[in-house]
């Protein structure tokens, strides 16, 4: 069993940076593939970013690309989402989630039910 606990969430100003935590309990978590995805009001789930569970891959979406950075540190079982020069459609709630011995590229087109864990959020809210 891996669980995942999201942070770092919170009210921001068109432009800020922001930085999400995602912290997994687990022995073997760091032989996951860890990914963000967020749900806007009113709108499906989609895409963020993915690390591979190797931690040699990452594969983001074309909305954030150049401004969003995801990495882990398997020492303290830890993803981050580094969040540059938000907009107010980045307004979300983020969710972390794990998939056994994944690439990066290959989360971003799994559907919900695919992964194997997930959190339950974390709220980013970017002020115009």
């Amino acid at each position: 069993q891996v669980q995942l606990v999201e942070s770092g969430g919170g009210l921001v100003q068109f432009g800020a940076s922001l930085t999400l935590s995602c912290a997994a309990s687990g022995r073997t978590s760091s032989s996951y593939g860890m990914g963000w995805f967020r749900q806007a009001p009113g709108k499906e789930r989609e895409f963020v970013a993915a690390i591979g569970w190797s931690g040699s891959n990452t594969y983001y979406a074309d909305s954030v690309k150049g401004r969003f950075t995801i990495s882990r540190d398997n020492g303290k079982n830890t993803v981050f989402l580094q969040m540059n020069s938000l907009k107010a459609e980045d307004t979300a709630v983020y969710y972390c989630a794990a998939k056994w011995k994944s690439a990066a590229q290959a989360m971003s087109v799994m559907s919900y039910s695919a992964m194997d864990y997930w959190g339950k959020g974390t709220l980013v809210t970017v002020s115009s």
